[in-house]
């Protein structure tokens, strides 16, 4: 494979499992240099990190609880680091925010802690992590928000979750007319049905796995790789003219 990120530098949070895992795998396979973080599971943060150097990648792992914005110097002070022993500099080309947490729950059974922790991860921590990473973010440079079909589509099942999701929409807009002067491209890849540890229980469904596939013009779940394909396009130099797209990668739900 073309390797078109060569000399690239990445952070994706949260890229121990899952879409992040195979966006971290796809960004080192196309030559990044890829630091990953994760929150609980350092184990699978070891052995992404491990699948990388055996294909031929560049990759460590950094340890960072996003539901705390406190900890987000201290993630950035690591990076640095480490970017700087294993490149000569901490400039970053590409940052991916896609860490997050379950969503489950509906209006009933919501608390102020869940709906704290959930926007604590998939709002508050995007934000901060960007602001963190502008001294650091090259001109020209990349970023890259991991949303979901359900931020326009809303379900009530999920209200907390949907609502997060469609603030970063809106915080993609921004940053990208405010970032726009230094070249540097913002977007947004929003997700719909892929078969990650989180929608687990629902593909335990026979009947939703259907329901879901025939909602689905190209009748399948999606895969991690999928999304990553999208986020590595945008990451790369052909996705130089793309910037403030919230653009779904669903294979087609609800159409």
């Amino acid at each position: 494979m073309p390797t078109p990120l060569t000399d690239k530098t990445a952070l994706v949070t949260g890229g121990s499992r899952g879409i992040g895992r195979a966006i971290a795998e796809r960004l080192a396979q196309e030559g990044a240099t890829v630091a990953l973080t994760y929150n609980i599971n350092k184990a699978a943060a070891e052995e992404a990190v491990a699948a990388i150097e055996r294909a031929g990648g560049r990759a460590f792992a950094l340890h960072a609880d996003l539901a705390d914005a406190h900890a987000i110097p201290a993630l950035f002070e690591q990076l640095d680091r480490e970017l700087t022993a294993r490149t000569g500099s901490k400039a970053l080309d590409i940052l991916v925010n896609n860490a997050g947490n379950s969503g489950w729950g509906g209006l009933a059974d919501a608390t102020p802690d869940s709906w704290d922790t959930m926007v604590a991860v998939h709002a508050r921590a995007p934000f901060f992590v960007v602001q963190a990473a502008l001294s650091r973010l090259v001109d020209g440079g990349r970023i890259i928000n991991l949303s979901s079909s359900l931020g326009t589509r809303p379900l009530p099942i999920v209200p907390i979750y949907s609502m997060a999701k469609a603030a970063i929409n809106n915080l993609t807009h921004a940053l990208a007319m405010e970032l726009g002067p230094r070249s540097i491209t913002v977007n947004t890849v929003a997700p719909g049905w892929v078969r990650t540890d989180m929608n687990a229980a629902v593909r335990e469904n026979a009947d939703m796995v259907r329901a879901i596939e025939a909602d689905t013009a190209l009748g399948r779940f999606g895969e991690p790789s999928d999304i990553a394909a999208v986020v590595a396009f945008l990451a790369s130099d052909a996705g130089r003219w793309v910037t403030a797209q919230v653009i779904e990668a669903s294979g087609g739900y609800k159409l």
